[in-house]
């Protein structure tokens, strides 16, 4: 005879367990619902035609393993009228951080539209503030996909979801590879030409990324078989922050640093200008800093730099870098926040590291990096102005949460920065030269500013030069701009290069 107890208890836990199945079915439905999504129709004028597109700001869900929702993942998809979308060229644009929103280059030179400063050099940081139809945008070649990682702007981590599922370097990549299949399948867009645009962190993200997107067994652990046609970086670093360097790895970088130094002190009067001219005057402080300058470091670092020589060495680094030689007392090193707060310590100024043509008063200075930094702490407010205009005027987009900018507290604070095992180095040019070699056709552009002491140009170019990248794939080139060097003039040679460099790459 059956046991009631026992027939009880089985039909209340087959009860209890699919109300529980249903209640999470309910709950991810419910979430899908409850996704935010924005659609806007515009016409702007794109290299001297006009262009007709539609703007899409909204989320795409993240699940772990077990197909539990973990995370929503904010974005801009702007995308051009097109009779053949499934072949043209779509852009993935992030900027750094780790912890920072794609604001930066939302309203760059490169999108629809742009942050208006004045005057674009050491602009006002009050309001009010401008937002203004970029002519240079790229949407005439491209369709373009503004990521923010989850924990910036309006992406968020959803329970069960955790700080360490996301906030590592590859974690980070693993996600960022998530979204981007998961905009494909939505899109439709698996046979469109596909390019990564990193700034800043960004740069080292985009290096890791193509590895997640193609998948593997010792990577992801799952094939996706995405692969890119380019990969383009600003503001780029490439060298992992756990990397110990040598004394010749740290000569290295002080070489690659002075013509940064000297074109800040050329900027501000601080050279002999009639002695040579700005060329003549850049050859000469790199021919001397890639040799004499070089020597001396070593030399000087194992006590054997003679008085004499040493002398000799501190009077052309007083006469390229407009620094006294009380600067040089203890060492023949440059450090950028040192070059900063002495280039103009006689006018009682502070120079900024993000760009240098940037100052504000020495005295007084709360010493926040960003904060107080004379660029970032200028033109950071335009940007969050010009953002919220740009949200509600042009996107309609209504969303009361604040959006954040930058996340130093809850993401960059709590990174990862240690990787998977593997047989690479501690490098991001590791992994850039497994997927240049996984796929002989891609190409790789670095943009740097020539103001820029954040991720000076020099740190770029020398860690280029010693990658061994395979010849001609990697193209370097500099523009006379900060750290954000599609503000101003340079904005518009910057998104004519990236133009060509899409169109030329997605042949």
């Amino acid at each position: 005879m059956p046991n009631p107890a026992r027939f009880f208890l089985i039909a209340f836990f087959s009860f209890f367990s699919l109300f529980l199945f249903s209640q999470e079915k309910a709950g991810e439905e419910a979430m899908t619902k409850k996704q935010l999504a924005f659609s806007t129709k515009h016409t702007i004028r794109s290299n001297g035609k006009p262009l007709h597109f539609t703007a899409i700001a909204d989320e795409i869900v993240l699940k772990n393993d077990e197909h539990k929702i973990i995370a929503s993942v904010f974005s801009f998809s702007y995308l051009k009228k097109n009779q053949n979308n499934e072949v043209r060229p779509v852009v993935f644009i992030f900027n750094g951080g780790p912890g920072s929103s794609s604001i930066w280059l939302h309203l760059s030179s490169i999108a629809p539209w742009k942050v208006k400063l004045t005057p674009e050099i050491n602009s006002s940081n009050l309001p009010p503030f401008g937002l203004e139809e970029n002519t240079d945008c790229l949407l005439d070649v491209a369709d373009l996909v503004f990521i923010d990682p989850v924990g910036t702007g309006f992406s968020r981590i959803i329970s069960p979801g955790t700080p360490q599922d996301f906030y590592g370097v590859d974690q980070d990549a693993e996600s960022m590879a998530q979204f981007i299949e998961k905009w494909l399948i939505k899109n439709n867009r698996w046979n469109s030409p596909k390019f990564l645009i990193g700034e800043s962190y960004g740069s080292q993200r985009v290096s890791v990324l193509p590895r997640a997107l193609m998948g593997g067994v010792l990577y992801s652990g799952v094939m996706r078989g995405i692969t890119l046609n380019g990969i383009i970086m600003l503001g780029t670093t490439l060298e992992s922050p756990l990397k110990k360097r040598t004394s010749d790895e740290k000569a290295e970088r002080a070489v690659a640093l002075l013509p940064t130094l000297a074109k800040t002190a050329w900027y501000y009067n601080k050279t002999d200008k009639t002695l040579y001219s700005y060329d003549e005057f850049q050859k000469e402080v790199i021919a001397f800093a890639k040799k004499d300058y070089f020597n001396a470091l070593l030399l000087d670092n194992q006590q054997k730099l003679s008085a004499t020589e040493k002398s000799v060495i501190i009077e052309k680094l007083c006469a390229y870098t407009g620094l006294s030689g009380d600067f040089f007392s203890s060492t023949l090193e440059i450090a950028p926040n040192l070059f900063a707060d002495s280039l103009l310590s006689k006018e009682k100024l502070q120079i900024g590291l993000y760009d240098t043509r940037y100052n504000l008063p020495l005295a007084h200075s709360g010493n926040d990096p960003v904060a107080d930094d004379p660029a970032m702490g200028q033109y950071v407010p335009g940007f969050t102005a010009a953002f919220r205009e740009l949200l509600v005027s042009k996107l309609n987009i209504d969303i009361q949460d604040p959006y954040k900018t930058i996340d130093w507290k809850n993401v960059s604070f709590q990174w990862q920065w240690p990787r998977k095992e593997t047989k690479e180095g501690p490098d991001f040019t590791d992994d850039l030269n497994v997927v240049l070699r996984r796929t002989p056709n891609l190409k790789v552009f670095i943009a740097a500013g020539s103001y820029d002491l954040s991720t000076p140009s020099g740190y770029a170019k020398n860690t280029v030069e010693k990658a061994n990248f395979p010849a001609g794939r990697v193209i370097f080139k500099e523009y006379e701009s900060g750290h954000m060097l599609y503000l101003g003039d340079t904005g518009k040679l910057f998104s004519d290069d990236l133009r060509s460099f899409i169109l030329s790459s997605s042949k």
